[in-house]
Parts: structure tokens; C-alpha cells; sequence
């Protein structure tokens, strides 16, 4: 899962939320063990779901349809794909203010945190909120333009036009993927999280 994926695995827990979202800027136990508990948690959860999205039977499929151009970066390029059909999905976004409304809610509650961003993250995120990435996934046009930014971010991928003519021509495959996807990961983080409380 990508920025998208991870704000709603997060179930409104704003603490929970700001780690699933900074995660990949905090690397190694130490660092980790300078967050406070619930944005700790969040790191923690997000590993987690890399780790279950990486190894689920769907993805592996979705990745091998990238393969051959992107090999080892399937994988981010299929993470970025499913954030476009979950904003597309209607049985958690059945239209686009509750996306909308969704996306203002998960700035506002990073706002809360933000003293806790790692300078990364912080450094991005003003345009995170302008231009409302986690919208804009629900549009051909903006998954376009995620792709784009993963290539600036990822120096040794090849670029990125042909993962979107793939993604295009691929829908209704990779769309497949991730509905055999997303009720398992969800049932995942909700028992973890359970773990975590309990």
C-alpha cells in the first residue's frame, strides 16, 4: 500500500495515523524508540502491512505483471496502484466528497503531529496537503503523476511511462488484484492492532 493505503489503515487513530505515514523516513531500532507509544505503533503497523502486502498471493500476481520492465520495483509500482483503486472503491469511498472528506481529515490529524515528522516527510508533506495527493490517486491522471514522483524518488528505476501504459492496459487485472487483496489486509491490521491494545 502507498500514502493512501496506509492513512486508511489507520482507522482514524491520529497517533497511529502520523507513524503508518512517516515510516519509511525511520529506519532502525533506535530511531524508532525516540516516538512516543501510538506514533511507535504506527511505524511498527507499517512494516507490518509491507510485509503482508509484499507476500499476499494477489500482489505477487500484480507484480509479475511489471516484472519484466521493472523488476525489483514492481513491488513499489504495484503499492502505488492500489492506492488508486482503493480511492476508487465504493464500499469504503462510495463517492468523491467522502474521499474528499477523508483526505482533510487525515491532514488535519498530521497537523496535530507534526512535530514528530522526520525532516522528509516534513519537507513534502505542505505539498502532500496543496495538492492533495491522497485525492488525486482516484484519477488516472494523478496515478500518472505518482508514478512520476516514485521515479524521481527511486534513482535506479527505469522510467516510468511504461508502468502506466501497463497500469492502462492492465485495469481490470491489476483491479482484480487488489480486490482479492484488500479484505485480507484489513482483517490483518484490525488483529494486529487488537494485539497491540490488548
Amino acid at each position: 500500500m502507498n500514502y493512501l493505503g496506509h492513512a486508511f489503515l489507520s482507522f482514524n487513530d491520529c497517533d497511529i495515523l502520523t507513524g503508518n505515514m512517516i515510516a519509511d523516513h525511520v529506519k532502525g531500532k533506535l530511531a524508532l524508540d525516540k516516538y512516543p507509544p501510538g506514533i511507535k505503533r504506527g511505524i511498527e503497523l507499517h512494516r507490518k502491512i509491507d510485509e503482508r502486502t509484499d507476500i499476499h498471493p494477489a500482489t505477487a500476481r500484480a507484480k509479475l505483471i511489471f516484472r519484466e520492465h521493472y523488476g525489483l520495483y514492481s513491488g513499489p509500482v504495484v503499492d502505488t496502484l492500489y492506492d488508486h483503486f482503493l480511492a476508487n472503491d465504493p464500499k469504503f469511498f462510495p463517492d468523491e466528497r467522502v474521499l474528499l472528506s477523508f483526505t482533510q481529515t487525515v491532514y488535519r490529524q498530521l497537523d496535530n503531529n507534526i512535530g514528530w515528522m522526520p525532516e522528509k516527510f516534513a519537507s513534502y508533506f505542505p505539498s502532500m496537503k496543496q495538492h492533495n495527493w491522497l485525492y488525486n490517486y482516484r484519477t488516472v491522471k494523478g496515478i500518472e503523476r505518482a508514478l512520476i514522483g516514485l521515479g524521481r524518488r527511486a534513482l535506479y528505476m527505469p522510467p516510468v511511462d511504461k508502468a502506466y501504459e501497463i497500469f492502462i492496459s492492465s485495469y481490470y487485472q491489476l483491479n482484480q488484484c487488489y480486490y482479492e487483496f484488500i479484505d485480507d489486509v484489513i482483517s490483518f491490521v484490525k488483529s494486529e492492532t487488537n494485539n497491540q491494545i490488548s
